[in-house]
C-alpha cells in the first residue's frame, strides 16, 4: 500500500523486524545466557551420567528450573530480540517431550518383536543430539546477540 512518493505503510514482516531489533535489559540477557547454561547442564549430566541425553533434559532439575524460568522473564523479553530466543527455549523443551512421547507410543507395541527396543534407542537418540544441536545453535547466536529465526 503507498502512502505517496517514498512512503509505504508498515507491513507485518517490517513490524516484527523492528520489534526483533529492540535492545534488551542485560540482566535480561544474562538470565537468557543462564536458562541455556542450564540446559545445557542438563544435557552434559544425561552426557556423562547415568541419566540419557534427551532424559536429563527433559525430566532433570537443570532443564526444568530453565523452563521455569523462561515463562516467569517471557514477558519481559517481549517486544525485544530476546523474545525469539525464550520462545526457542520454549518450544525445543516441549517439542522434545512430544516427540519422545510418540516415540514411546510406537516402539512399546513394537517391543513384542523387539524392533521396539531399537525403535526407542534410535528415536531417543535422535532426539538428544538435536536437543544439542538446538541449544548450541541458540547459545551461539545469542552470543552473537542475534535472534533466532521464526
Amino acid at each position: 500500500m503507498s502512502l505517496g512518493p517514498g512512503l509505504r505503510a508498515p507491513t507485518l514482516n517490517t513490524m516484527n523486524a523492528a520489534s526483533m531489533t529492540v535492545e534488551a535489559n542485560p540482566s535480561l540477557v544474562r538470565i537468557t545466557h543462564l536458562v541455556y547454561g542450564l540446559h545445557a547442564l542438563g544435557l552434559a549430566v544425561g552426557a556423562f551420567g547415568a541419566a540419557s541425553v534427551l532424559g536429563s533434559f527433559l525430566f532433570g532439575w537443570p532443564s526444568l528450573i530453565a523452563v521455569v524460568i523462561n515463562y516467569v522473564k517471557r514477558g519481559e523479553a517481549r517486544g525485544t530480540w530476546l523474545e525469539s530466543h525464550f520462545d526457542w527455549q520454549i518450544r525445543t523443551f516441549w517439542f522434545a517431550l512430544v516427540w519422545a512421547v510418540l516415540v514411546g507410543l510406537v516402539s512399546l507395541p513394537l517391543t513384542l518383536v523387539v524392533v521396539g527396543f531399537g525403535t526407542w534407542f534410535i528415536g531417543m537418540a535422535l532426539l538428544g543430539v538435536w536437543a544439542v544441536y538446538r541449544i548450541a545453535r541458540g547459545w551461539m547466536r545469542l552470543n552473537g546477540h542475534r535472534a533466532m529465526p521464526a
